[in-house]
């Protein structure tokens, strides 16, 4: 039985915000685990066979041939965030592999935790080789007392190869003086999978992020499920992107979007490039408290052949819905709740068990704090 894992430097309370981002510290029900707090490597290890989870910086030592995927699959000029984390002379970060074959049952978690530092920054490449099945869980968190100005620049490289298989489900818990710019892509190829979630329910000052999979495999698939939440101080612009390049590619994008007050910019892009592809787009938003949602759904066919949809929907809860649940003894507090709850209710086809009961668990505790 793996020991429990004692981050250093990390009062009770906040190692519980690592356990609502879905680190187990007693890693009971995970293969692997990576740990940073600020820009220290703390902890990297992986249990499965064929599975290496590694620091950048061994990785890189140990493998001359992964300078091949650095940089390929995000462009280090796409922007600042890009621009600044390239410029770096000791990236941080992990590269994740799964070797040709293996697979994982159990998942791997890494957690970025912001501490102190001004800016963390880190660069991530996940490679699934061909027939590969790899499924991780990234908990970002900061400390409770972490003051203005701090920020996460984070850069995720993933590469899915023939029948390979991946998801990744991102779970942020940060807090309200926080900004964070992730900056991740994804190339899959032929019959390959990738299945990305993302959780936000926690208070943030800003999160600005549109991941994008280009299939370039035939048959290839792509899931995107975004959930966030915006509390009163939050400004929250979020979505995603697929780029159908094979033939039989397909992509779904579907985002469930709740403002208490705050700022949720939901966008959501599918480019249909060769014949036989499809796609579907769905956001579908809740205002609480008087705040703003404002969904940008596109759809971008550019031949004959590519069969694409969208539908997106922002409104408020339905009243005689609240109280026909108080009519059968719930309070108005309850009624209310329930609603939300089965709003945000996700099922994720493909998604591993571990991974779906983190998810659940995330809306449970966002729902004993009043969502």
């Amino acid at each position: 039985m793996p020991s429990q894992l004692t981050p250093p430097g990390i009062s009770k309370d906040d190692q519980e915000r690592l356990v609502q981002s879905g680190f187990d510290l007693s890693r009971e029900n995970r293969c692997g685990s990576y740990l940073q707090i600020n820009q220290d490597v703390v902890h990297s290890e992986c249990s499965e066979e064929g599975i290496e989870v590694l620091s950048y910086k061994k990785a890189m030592e140990k493998y001359d041939w992964l300078k091949e995927y650095v940089w390929k699959a995000v462009d280090q000029d796409k922007d600042e965030i890009t621009k600044y984390v390239a410029a770096q002379p000791d990236p941080k970060g992990y590269v994740i592999i799964a070797h040709k074959g293996t697979k994982n049952i159990l998942p791997i978690q890494a957690c970025l935790y912001l501490g102190k530092e001004t800016i963390q920054h880190v660069h991530n490449i996940i490679i699934a080789e061909e027939g590969a099945e790899l499924h991780m869980i990234s908990g970002c968190a900061s400390g409770g007392h972490v003051g203005p100005g701090a920020k996460h620049y984070g850069v995720s490289e993933f590469y899915i190869k023939k029948d390979a298989k991946v998801s990744f489900t991102m779970i942020h818990t940060w807090t309200e003086s926080i900004e964070v710019f992730p900056r991740s892509a994804s190339i899959v190829e032929e019959n390959g999978v990738f299945l990305s979630n993302y959780v936000c329910m926690q208070p943030v000052k800003k999160v600005q992020m549109y991941p994008t999979a280009t299939l370039k495999g035939e048959n290839s698939v792509a899931r995107f499920s975004t959930i966030a939440i915006a509390s009163p101080t939050s400004y929250i612009d979020v979505g995603s992107r697929a780029i159908l390049e094979g033939k039989g590619a397909s992509a779904e994008l579907v985002t469930r979007a709740i403002t208490r007050g705050g700022t949720i910019i939901s966008r959501g892009h599918i480019q249909g490039k060769t014949a036989g592809t499809k796609g579907h787009l769905e956001c579908k938003g809740l205002i609480l408290k008087d705040g703003m949602i404002y969904a940008i759904p596109e759809i971008d066919g550019r031949v004959v052949g590519t069969e694409l949809s969208h539908e997106a929907a922002v409104g408020k809860l339905a009243q005689d819905e609240i109280e026909y649940l108080m009519s059968r003894g719930l309070s108005e507090e309850e009624a209310t709740a329930t609603i939300i709850r089965g709003f945000l209710d996700i099922k994720i086809a493909g998604l591993p068990d571990a991974l779906q009961k983190q998810i659940d668990a995330t809306i449970d505790v966002a729902e004993k704090a009043g969502f």
